[in-house]
C-alpha cells in the first residue's frame, strides 16, 4: 500500500504541479528536481491513487478505449457500438508505469517474434512499457541517468502520442499517450535540453529547514511503516475529496474561459524573460486554465497565470 498523497508533509508546488498535469494532460508533465530523501518518488507514486479508473476494452494489451479505440492497435480491430462497449469494456485502475534506468529497448518500447512474423506471417508483438503506459502515468525515476537511445526513443513517443517498432521490414505502432513524471538528483548529473523540454512543469524541492516540519516528516513515517492499513485508514477522507475533485476538474476544463488579457498576460511574462519559441507561452496558458478548472473557477485570472508561470 502506497504512503497517502495528502500526507505528504508540505511540497505543495510538487503536488499541485501533479495534479495539474491530471486535469489536463496537455500541460506535458513534472520534471521533479530534489536531494535525496525528499520525498520525490514517495509523491509521484501516491498520485496513482487517486486517479480516475478508465474504460477501456478488455482483454487489449494497449488500454484502448472502448469508444475511441485506436485504428492500428495490435490487438485490433475493435468495434464501437454500443453493444460492444457494454460488454467487452470494463473499468480499471489508473496505471503507473515505472521505467528503470537499466531497461533495455526492447523492454521500452516492445519487442517482435521476426521468425512467426516470417514464417506465418503475423505481427507478433509483445508490447513494452510504453503499451502498458498509454492513457496513464510513465515515471522515470533518476531521469537525468537514463541512457541516451532510451531519451531518443522516449521524446519520440512523447512528441508523436505513438510508438514504433520495427524490425528487418516488419513494422508496429500503437497508441502512446502518457503523462511524463521524471525525477532527479542535480548532484548526479544535468538532463539533457532535449529532454528537459519536454517536461511541461519542473519543480524543485528540498528537505525542510525547520524543526517542527522534520519532525511531522517523521512522526508520519514511523506510523506509516508500522501500520501502513491504519494509517491509510486516518487519511481515507483527505484522499477521497482529492480524488473526487480531478474527474470534476477534467469535466469543468473545457468550459473555463482565458480572457484575452490574461492571454497578454501569458506572453508578456514569456517575452519578458526572453524564452524561445511558444511552447512555455502553452504550458503557461493550459496551467493556468486547469489551475482554475482546479479552484471551481469558470474563468483565468491573474493568480492562475502566477501559478502556472
Amino acid at each position: 500500500m502506497s504512503f497517502p498523497f495528502t500526507a505528504v508533509v508540505g511540497h505543495d508546488d510538487l503536488r499541485l504541479a501533479l495534479l495539474l498535469n491530471a486535469v489536463h494532460p496537455g500541460i506535458g508533465g513534472v520534471l521533479v528536481r530534489g536531494e535525496k530523501g525528499t520525498a520525490k518518488s514517495t509523491a509521484v507514486r501516491a498520485l496513482a491513487a487517486l486517479l480516475p479508473p478508465q474504460r477501456a476494452v478488455r482483454e487489449c494489451r494497449f488500454s484502448c478505449h472502448p469508444d475511441a479505440p485506436d485504428p492500428e492497435c495490435p490487438d485490433g480491430p475493435h468495434a464501437t457500438d454500443t453493444a460492444f462497449t457494454t460488454d467487452a469494456a470494463g473499468e480499471r485502475p489508473a496505471r503507473l508505469v515505472e521505467l528503470p534506468v537499466g531497461a533495455t529497448e526492447d523492454r521500452l518500447v516492445g519487442s517482435l517474434d521476426l521468425e512467426r512474423a516470417l514464417t506465418e506471417g503475423v505481427r507478433a508483438y509483445q508490447p513494452g512499457l510504453l503499451a502498458d503506459a498509454h492513457r496513464g502515468v510513465l515515471y522515470v525515476d533518476e531521469v537525468n541517468l537514463l541512457h541516451d537511445h532510451l531519451v531518443d526513443l522516449l521524446l519520440d513517443a512523447a512528441a508523436m502520442g505513438r510508438s514504433f517498432v520495427e524490425r528487418d521490414g516488419v513494422s508496429v505502432s500503437h497508441a502512446a499517450q502518457f503523462l511524463l513524471v521524471g525525477t532527479m538528483n542535480p548532484e548526479e548529473g544535468e538532463l539533457r535540453p532535449q529532454l528537459l523540454d519536454r517536461f511541461g512543469l519542473t519543480v524543485e524541492v528540498r528537505a525542510a529547514r525547520d524543526v517542527a516540519t522534520r519532525t511531522e516528516v517523521i512522526r508520519r513515517r514511523l506510523a506509516y511503516e508500522a501500520d501502513a492499513d491504519a494509517f491509510a485508514a486516518a487519511w481515507r477522507a483527505q484522499e477521497a475529496e482529492v480524488a473526487e475533485r480531478i474527474p470534476a476538474a477534467q469535466a469543468r476544463l473545457a468550459s473555463v474561459v482565458l480572457p484575452d488579457a490574461e492571454v497578454a498576460r501569458v506572453a508578456a511574462v514569456c517575452a519578458a524573460f526572453d524564452v524561445d519559441g511558444m511552447r512555455a507561452d502553452l504550458v503557461i496558458a493550459r496551467t493556468a486554465i486547469a489551475h482554475a478548472a482546479w479552484r471551481g473557477s469558470a474563468e483565468v485570472t491573474e493568480d492562475d497565470v502566477r501559478v502556472g508561470a
